[in-house]
């Protein structure tokens, strides 16, 4: 196993890396090895889009991170889900398939991430999908990804919608990028009724190429150089450390949290961070686990009259007449997202596009202790709002030279006065289109926060005892020029050769809304910046 040698060596098989690994592939003399530390994805409740709830702690496959105690929210630790599987965090998250707008990559490129902009990275979310609505200006129609409606529209999710347009939101057909503001029914990655993750859409239709070698339980320990050349990774495998070698490059792709980890445990960071954890320094890169950004989301619940929940459609029997349902024809409840609906606000009319994104489902949940994830038994509805670009900065601290010693998490969430300022105007929106008919006649009683959660105080002692991540984690290797700046335009890690990071670490700044689609557009980008060098260096 020491000997094998490939091209291109692929460290994470999550959303970006089986991109990276379709795309190089599909050039016939790339010999590709996708390597991933969690289990394959056969598994039913991966599959059905219902079963997040049955993966939101599952040890097989996810890798149940928690924070540090976050000091701005009461010192709790919260709950951090990251996939560890085939497919990643496409495996077990909510399948809501957002872009972000076109104005967050126009800002990647004013910080400094030339050929970033909007126009640049269009064509690449194209390539990427086939869109159930055809391909156009704006969408594509022969891409591995499938982008879907959601099979069953719930009446409550469509008086939502109307509500907010009632208030003054756009409607919205389908999201591109496009809107400054809009409400709107959201695509999903869910194809027939089926979780369609990263790998389902990329890599299983060409999972029989003999350039692609994909291993599974494969740990990667750190880079391995030669000077400052990246030849290869060290990997526990099967109980034993060994090396594959890479004659071209080394690609990290173990996303926002695993990326400035791997780094960082190969030499590559703060010097007197590596130092003090015995770990040699290669390249001091300060940068690498700062700027790490994610979206922290405040939960708001309502009980509603009955005809406005399927809460009681997946408790007692019911659920198991749902459940056949789901087996026979792929419909039905469990062919459901996250969300249903959402809905793109702006905290201040001076602000040049929405910042709030506030998003609905017609039932409620409940995490217990044990992990598991419990649809209420009562009549309710649930949304929830963030701040899409959080002003708050935290980090990833290494806290061990050992591989299999998670990081510190370090999120800061409401650190910044002004993701405080814009939390309270988005549960205020919020509560004003639950207030607007047609969804005033369907809501009962506000039971999160409650009706005697009213001042600027209360609510943010709500947002502190309550808000939880989004899973939305990223920048944590940061793409830039300035002095944090992890890799240049190209993705390429500063101060080394041969190494790159490519996945959602790398964003300057988090997208509005659901990562998962911009990080197969990094994928797809990444994989042309790698080919290009590759077609320079021959020619």
């Amino acid at each position: 196993m020491n000997s094998e040698i490939y091209d291109y060596i692929i460290a994470g098989a999550g959303t970006a890396g089986c991109v990276l690994a379709r795309r190089l592939s599909d050039q016939t003399d790339c010999r590709v090895l996708l390597l991933e530390a969690g289990p394959p994805a056969d598994d039913f409740w991966i599959r059905t889009p219902a079963g997040m709830a049955k993966l939101f702690k599952s040890e097989r496959y996810n890798w149940r991170f928690y924070t540090e105690p976050v000091p701005t929210m009461g010192d709790r630790r919260l709950y951090w889900p990251r996939g560890k599987t085939l497919g990643g965090c496409s495996a077990i998250n909510g399948m809501v398939h957002f872009r972000g707008n076109r104005d967050d990559f126009d800002q990647w490129q004013r910080l400094g991430a030339a050929g970033w902009g909007w126009d640049d990275v269009l064509p690449y979310f194209k390539r990427s999908e086939t869109n159930v609505r055809g391909a156009g200006l704006c969408h594509g129609g022969e891409g591995p990804l499938y982008v879907g409606d959601p099979s069953v529209t719930h009446p409550s999710v469509q008086d939502f919608v109307e509500a907010a347009t009632r208030t003054g939101v756009p409607r919205v057909d389908v999201f591109s990028g496009l809107e400054h503001e809009g409400a709107g029914i959201v695509q999903v990655n869910i194809r027939d009724g089926i979780r369609q993750t990263a790998y389902d859409a990329f890599v299983t239709p060409v999972r029989s190429r003999s350039n692609l070698v994909v291993r599974t339980g494969v740990h990667v320990r750190r880079v391995v150089f030669d000077g400052r050349v990246a030849t290869g990774v060290e990997v526990l495998e099967d109980g034993r450390i060994h090396t594959y070698k890479a004659q071209r490059e080394v690609i990290i792709s173990s996303g926002a949290l695993g990326s400035p980890h791997l780094l960082m445990l190969s030499g590559i960071g703060d010097g007197e961070s590596l130092q003090r954890h015995g770990v040699q320094t290669i390249a001091h890169v300060p940068g690498v686990g700062r700027n790490l950004q994610d979206h922290c989301s405040l939960r708001v619940q309502a009980l509603c009259t009955p005809d406005s929940s399927y809460n009681q459609a997946l408790n007692g029997w019911r659920k198991y007449w749902q459940g056949l349902r789901y087996v026979m024809t792929k419909k039905g409840y469990l062919a459901l997202p996250s969300s249903s609906a959402a809905v793109f606000v702006k905290s201040r009319p001076d602000i040049a596009y929405a910042d709030l994104e506030i998003s609905f489902r017609p039932m409620t949940f409940t995490y217990k202790d044990s992990g598991r994830v419990d649809v209420d038994g009562y009549h309710a509805m649930g949304a929830s709002v963030y701040r899409v670009r959080p002003a708050s900065r935290g980090e990833v601290r290494l806290t061990s030279a050992d591989p299999m010693q998670a990081p510190a998490f370090v999120p800061n969430y409401l650190a910044h006065p002004d993701d405080v300022q814009a939390s309270l105007v988005g549960l205020r929106k919020l509560r004003a289109i639950l207030d607007t008919e047609p969804m005033r006649s369907r809501v009962v009683a506000e039971r999160v926060p409650g009706p005697d959660v009213q001042t600027d105080e209360q609510l943010i002692d709500f947002m502190r005892r309550e808000g939880h991540c989004s899973f939305h984690p990223a920048g944590s290797c940061k793409m830039g020029v300035d002095d944090m700046a992890v890799v240049d335009a190209s993705l390429k890690v500063y101060g080394v050769e041969r190494l790159r990071v490519i996945d959602a670490s790398i964003m300057p700044t988090v997208t509005s809304g659901n990562t998962n689609a911009p990080t197969v557009m990094i994928g797809e980008k990444g994989a042309d910046l790698v080919l290009a060098d590759r077609t320079a260096a021959r020619t």
